[in-house]
């Protein structure tokens, strides 16, 4: 592979998989073309937490410096019982996280995350982003891959031997794609929870409701069985970030939609006051539903297509590891490629087999965070006991996963 195009890398989503993709494809070397749906690129959601798994990642790709201004380093994660408030158990970041995992543990507004990847991208030449270009059709021949975008009414075609599929839970290169038996790959499907999303400003009578039950530089998490709450400052401090999570009906087919607000309400259900006080102060909530991907369902194809992130294995939420994941994904599959030149495509293969491991491990850890969270009764009794014994140890119990590293091979610059 000696010309530009036979060298291409084409990205479907310009979201946190796919601009962290073209990030770590073009710091090897790779032109990278960068195709996004959208006319603008606008972050869908709100608050996102970065792990030291992926903030040393995006240290390496120039991103980390651009984030920082905006971003808040949290000094723990406080899980508070939702009926009494009380602490059951605090997991110590701030400084102890750098010095324990050598990265730091970051909460930001996706925005602002969106924002920094945008920047280093702008900086490196060879990132061509489009937006305002959907993937309508893949074909594969001599040449390798060959991408049709729709754009303004126009049909623009890129060419490379890599189509990298990051544009998400509802990925129209999956939807394109074929497994080596030559079907299609699956659609995602929702998995009956709900997250109700707010952000508040610090000085609002929603954000001083939560410094008196939460703590201002921390990610608290509320523990009940019907519901669980997340809550930690975004902006520097500026606003809050909550997240809620109930069990809930499909509500549209997309990020966000209409869903009936007595779901929340009627999670609340034994609840301190103080806390019930904040969902109502919060309000308007905007309910988005919860879909997955069946991680067991072919990741990358023979002829040089390979998901990552959300459109390979969309998971729940709930070990907050998501963009992680899909940070984790970007970097590795890049390094896989790089490590060989002379047969690339057969590097996907392998990419693919040693990232289910890791995958599955972390979605294991969000299954058991939220039956830990939502437990009731003598469970709930045993988990609060198992908590208090286990305090001092909690930080380790997360070494596996926040002291994880990718390959930190030599890169072309």
């Amino acid at each position: 592979m000696t010309d530009t195009r036979s060298r291409q890398i084409v990205i479907a989503g310009a979201g946190v998989a796919g601009l962290t993709a073209a990030l770590a494809f073009a710091e090897r070397g790779y032109p990278v073309r960068v195709f996004e749906q959208a006319q603008r690129l606008e972050a869908a959601g709100a608050g996102i937490q970065l792990s030291p798994n992926a903030t040393r990642i995006l240290r390496q790709l120039g991103v980390l410096d651009k984030l920082l201004p905006a971003a808040v380093r949290p000094e723990a994660v406080v899980l508070k019982e939702a009926a009494t408030l009380r602490e059951l158990a605090r997991v110590p970041l701030g400084q102890a996280a750098e010095a324990r995992w050598q990265a730091p543990y970051l909460v930001a507004h996706r925005a602002d995350l969106q924002s920094a990847l945008t920047a280093r991208a702008a900086e490196l030449p060879n990132i061509h982003l489009t937006t305002g270009a959907r993937i309508g059709g893949v074909a594969t021949g001599p040449h390798g891959i060959t991408a049709t975008a729709e754009i303004g009414g126009e049909t623009v075609e890129a060419e490379g031997f890599l189509l990298v599929g990051a544009d998400g839970v509802w990925s129209s290169v999956r939807r394109l794609a074929r497994s080596a038996k030559g079907a299609t790959l699956a659609t995602s499907r929702f998995s009956g929870e709900l997250a109700w999303r707010a952000t508040v400003a610090a000085d609002s009578a929603a954000g001083r409701s939560f410094a008196a039950i939460g703590a201002r530089d921390c990610v608290t998490t509320f523990l009940h069985p019907g519901f669980h709450m997340v809550a930690y400052p975004v902006s520097k401090g500026a606003a809050f970030n909550l997240a809620a999570f109930t069990r809930g009906d499909r509500i549209a087919e997309g990020w966000s939609g209409n869903a009936d607000a007595g779901i929340l309400t009627r999670a609340l259900r034994g609840t301190s006051a103080e806390l019930a006080r904040l969902v109502e102060q919060a309000g308007p909530w905007t309910a988005w539903p919860i879909h997955t991907v069946d991680p067991q369902q072919p990741w990358t194809t023979p002829n040089g297509i390979a998901l990552i992130g959300d459109a390979a294995h969309a998971m729940t939420p709930f070990a907050a590891q998501g963009a992680a994941m899909a940070i984790e994904d970007a970097a590795t599959l890049a390094e896989a490629v790089y490590a060989s030149p002379t047969n690339p495509l057969a590097a996907l293969a392998v990419w693919e087999q040693s990232r289910r491991p890791r995958v599955a491990q972390v979605a294991r850890r969000g299954a058991v965070n939220r039956l830990a969270w939502h437990a009731s009764g003598p469970v709930a009794i045993a988990r609060n006991v198992f908590l208090k014994a286990r305090s001092e140890k909690l930080a380790a119990d997360l070494d596996w996963l926040y002291g994880w590293r990718a390959v930190e091979a030599a890169v072309r610059r």
